[in-house]
């Protein structure tokens, strides 16, 4: 019987808004960002915008995020939690960011100075390109001169977390920002809070994450979020087998045709020598027609 998982998962849409897209506990969203951020933009308060971006046609294409804020300073925040691996993420990334740009146009004499707009993808898949760097994880990235790798414009950034990459235990995290990656990544599969988390700020995280605490209609928006969850992941699942598969038939194919092309070269090579032709089949495998047409 399958035991069933006592948190909620931050990879379904439904856990992860109620993790961290919660006016009353948007202390936890702050927390994080600041980890995220290494402390270099410390957050003191948020505030919730509107998901939803229209271009500025009718006809423009629209975007829509996980979650959007504004700090104190008025500096804005894109967050999206990605479970599947999409082709263009970088690219859809870089789109979303248009938006809280061009919305800081204002109407008559405007100087065009920015507040900084940060875009954090927490990915639950590994870039085809980063693969390499396996235990690199925290891409941080920003317009940078190319011959001298310096930062040219630091009002944006985009961050991105390949989940998957991060492999330490419970023994082995030290920072809070670990902590946080630990728990975003295991905590449907814990059944307690361990001791090495035992502060306020994730004590509030497993409170809230406790599916038996929930009520009707959240637990029927978490299943139905769980349920989408599970679908995406077993349509990967599929490709990724079926490429295996693909990859595996390829491979004898090539195999084949290499043999083949051995015992081509072996039977000409004997040809040359004035082999005959029952010695050739006898070392080569190849037919007395085969052997025929090469001669």
């Amino acid at each position: 019987m399958e035991k069933k998982e006592k948190y909620i998962n931050p990879f379904t849409d439904y856990g992860f808004k109620r993790l961290f897209g919660e006016e009353l506990h948007k202390d936890l969203l702050i927390d994080f960002l600041n980890e995220v951020l290494n402390g270099k933009e410390k957050i003191k308060n948020l505030t919730y915008l509107k998901t939803s971006k229209l271009g500025s046609t009718y006809s423009a294409r629209k975007a829509v995020f996980d979650l959007y804020c504004e700090n104190e300073k008025g500096e804005k925040f894109i967050v999206e939690m990605q479970k599947a691996e999409q082709e263009f993420f970088k690219d859809r990334s870089i789109f979303y960011s248009t938006f809280p740009i061009r919305e800081q146009a204002i109407k008559g004499k405007w100087n065009f100075e920015l507040k900084s707009v940060y875009t954090i993808g927490i990915l639950d898949f590994v870039f085809d390109d980063t693969k390499k760097n396996e235990e690199y994880f925290h891409w941080e990235v920003k317009l940078m001169d190319t011959k001298h790798k310096a930062v040219f414009f630091d009002k944006l950034t985009y961050i991105y977390l390949e989940l998957p990459k991060f492999t330490k235990t419970i023994d082995q995290i030290e920072t809070r920002f670990e902590k946080w990656l630990y728990i975003l990544k295991n905590l449907p599969k814990l059944d307690r809070l361990p001791e090495k988390l035992k502060e306020k700020i994730f004590q509030k995280v497993f409170k809230i994450a406790e599916i038996a605490k929930f009520s009707q209609v959240q637990l029927m928006k978490y299943e139905d979020s769980l349920k989408e969850y599970r679908d995406i992941f077993s349509v990967m699942e599929t490709q990724r087998k079926k490429g295996i598969k693909e990859g595996v038939e390829k491979g004898k194919m090539e195999e084949r045709k290499k043999q083949y092309q051995e015992k081509i070269q072996l039977a000409r090579l004997m040809i040359s020598q004035k082999e005959t032709i029952t010695k050739i089949i006898k070392y080569t495998g190849l037919s007395k027609q085969q052997i025929v047409k090469l001669k």
